[in-house]
């Protein structure tokens, strides 16, 4: 080698010794981690045992389970509740070892389970969380609309035999229990139960999304909710999060135009549920061969049913009182119960003393998990004789603030009374009587609707839907009114002081005579009960505007549900629809108001006015302003008809 090349060999060489530490401190040994690969807590001093199981279905898909066991518990029976909202977190420790702790989530009325002794059980349904298989929003019966061998019942008989041979410390008795989507999943496990089942609570289930639970009232579409189908339906575990582009919904929904438009610019067309609703906005079979309550009718009545029916209920206000309308004639064994309660969605699990800004005299929510649901739960669970009977039907009485137990609904008599349909009549210059019309009266109110400038459902700025953070989403039917009656854009009809009471149980109906200079409209109508001016004790309530019924019906779906047409422009016609039921007394010194308007927004999508083939699709030339009118003339009379309970 010669010299020259050698020198350079040993500097390259001495460079590199130099350079050794440098190169050791840029690439050091790795510090081990403090968390270990799997961490695994322990019990200790906790009164119940966890058990987390992967439950095989008919079809080889596993779901997660997640079990807990009185510890000591002997022949103790089970309460299942089948979910999309994540065992682990419904079944998770918050702050102690106590099992009533462990059992803070949405679906649980934790003192009735605790103190009765149940072993808890919360399922992820397929497609979920820490369970296999695909998701289907309400997957529907094997049939028409699921070609596949598996279902919510399937899956329900499958879970409930695993449990009963797999739970030593079971009694062998399983019942299911849910609000809302897991109220749905407990009517389905109604369909061909196991005979372990020896109960059914549903609470506020999901019953018909078209005509008057989550998606649409009435083919109006709840665009609100289009955040829950935006995370339930994106991914397995709900970890895409819908975001808000502005702090009042009223103006987020405004900007977009269309429901349709704002799905797009969300990405929502990505998911498979959101393509079917916008595809199927009128009553076509997609809705009407999965609506709950016709599926149930034809079913045998085996399994006793405790229906649970929240009167001010935001989301699902249509569906437990649909079942027990469609399964109620047939129960000759005495199996079928209803429970109807002063309460918002699940509010019969949270405290029930008050609602909003109205106050009761009573924790409601706790007379009813006292002694209704427990004593219901030990009959059948625990062979209890000496559980007390409850009444067929359990109705809270608003106005009186009385709990009532009554033989039938909504022939809501106890003794001494007579049911009648008595009209209450919308009358010229902003009366409301039940009195009829007179020819001397005006023929019509009327008002301009402009969809640039829509009714707020609420008092803005508009708060997304939502349980946590000091959202009041849950309470807004009970909000004060007088936001809308003094608006020019709704029509407002208030009767005379009462001077006696006028009690109602039963399901008010619309029968509205109306036109409009459009093609196409939305009705809304409102029985309000108004405060007298001062509420002595509650002055915050002086003339409080109290909505006790209300609902909106979509005017091209007038002559068909199926099939929508254009209406008669400038033509009056009747518009008739059903408003959710109502046990209520409107007291001495209080009034009877109705009010009557065309948007109900951003709860509701804007009605563009003109017909278009798919109002999710309505262009911003579709939305024009149109003079609607409200007849009540002799032979075009407007009234709701309301179910008054008289004494005879």
């Amino acid at each position: 080698m010669p010299a020259s090349l050698l020198c350079r060999s040993l500097l390259v060489v001495t460079l590199l010794c130099n350079l050794s530490p440098i190169a050791s401190a840029q690439t050091p040994a790795a510090l081990p981690s403090e968390s270990p690969t799997a961490f695994v807590p322990t019990d200790s001093g906790f009164d119940y045992q966890r058990r987390e199981v992967m439950i095989p279905m008919r079809d080889g898909v596993k779901l997660h389970t997640v079990i807990l066991v009185p510890k000591g518990a002997k022949n103790a029976p089970i309460l299942l509740t089948r979910t999309p909202y994540n065992a682990n977190t419904l079944t998770t420790n918050m702050q102690s070892s106590n099992l009533g702790s462990s059992l803070y989530g949405y679906d649980n009325a934790t003192d009735v389970i605790v103190d009765g002794g149940y072993i808890r059980v919360v399922q992820d349904i397929r497609g979920k969380y820490g369970s296999e298989g695909d998701y289907v929003m309400n997957r529907p019966l094997r049939g028409p609309l699921n070609p596949t061998t598996v279902d919510h019942a399937t899956d329900t008989y499958d879970t409930i035999d695993w449990l009963v041979k797999n739970t030593p410390e079971s009694n062998g008795k399983v019942g299911i229990i849910g609000i809302s989507y897991d109220g749905f999943t407990t009517l389905m496990g109604l369909f061909h139960p196991h005979p372990a089942l020896k109960l059914a609570v549903p609470m506020n289930p999901m019953v018909d999304g078209w005509k008057g639970d989550d998606w649409f009232h009435n083919g109006a579409f709840r665009e609100q909710n289009m955040s829950y189908i935006y995370e339930q339906d994106g991914t397995r575990d709900n970890s895409v999060k819908w975001w808000t582009s502005n702090f009042d919904d009223y103006d987020m929904f405004m900007d977009a135009g269309s429901a349709g438009e704002l799905g797009k610019r969300r990405g929502l067309e990505q998911t498979g549920f959101w393509r079917k609703v916008i595809a199927h906005p009128a009553y076509d079979s997609f809705w009407q061969d999965q609506a709950m309550d016709k599926l149930l009718a034809a079913e045998p009545i085996t399994v006793p049913t405790l229906l649970v029916h929240s009167l001010w209920d935001a989301e699902d206000i249509y569906g437990a009182m649909a079942v027990f309308k469609a399964i109620k004639p047939k129960d000759s064994g005495n199996k079928v119960f209803l429970v109807m309660g002063p309460w918002h969605h699940g509010g019969s699990i949270d405290d029930g003393s008050t609602l909003g800004a109205i106050k009761f005299n009573s924790d409601t929510s706790l007379y009813f998990r006292e002694n209704i649901l427990a004593p219901f739960l030990a009959k059948y669970l625990k062979d209890d004789a000496s559980a007390p009977a409850i009444a067929p039907v359990s109705a809270y009485e608003s106005g009186t603030n009385t709990w009532r137990k009554l033989p039938a609904w909504p022939i809501a008599c106890e003794t001494g009374c007579a049911s009648t349909s008595a009209p209450l009549y919308l009358r010229s210059e902003g009366k409301l009587s039940f009195t009829a019309p007179k020819q001397d009266d005006a023929p019509f109110d009327d008002y301009i609707s402009d969809p640039a400038k829509p009714v707020p459902f609420r008092a803005r700025p508009i708060q997304p839907v939502g349980y946590d953070n000091g959202l009041t989403w849950p309470n807004w039917l009970a909000d004060d009114q007088r936001e809308s009656s003094g608006r020019t854009d709704v029509a407002v009809f208030t009767s005379d002081v009462l001077t006696a009471p006028v009690k109602i149980s039963g399901q008010p109906i619309a029968n509205l005579i109306a036109s409009t200079s459009g093609t196409d409209s939305d009705w809304v109508v409102k029985v309000i009960d108004v405060y007298p001016d001062q509420v002595a004790g509650q002055s915050k309530m002086g003339g409080y505007q109290f909505m006790v019924s209300a609902d909106i019906f979509r005017g091209r779906y007038r002559e068909s549900l199926e099939n929508p047409k254009p209406i008669a422009a400038g033509q009056p016609l009747l518009y008739r629809f059903n408003l959710p039921p109502a046990n209520h007394v409107f007291l001495p010194g209080h009034r009877i108001m109705v009010q009557v308007q065309s948007s109900w927004f951003p709860l509701y999508d804007r009605n563009p006015q003109t017909f278009v083939p798919n109002i999710f699709w309505a262009k911003p030339q579709d939305y024009r302003k149109a003079e609607q009118k409200i007849y009540h003339a002799p032979g075009q009379t407007s009234f709701i008809e309301l179910p008054v309970i008289a004494k005879p």
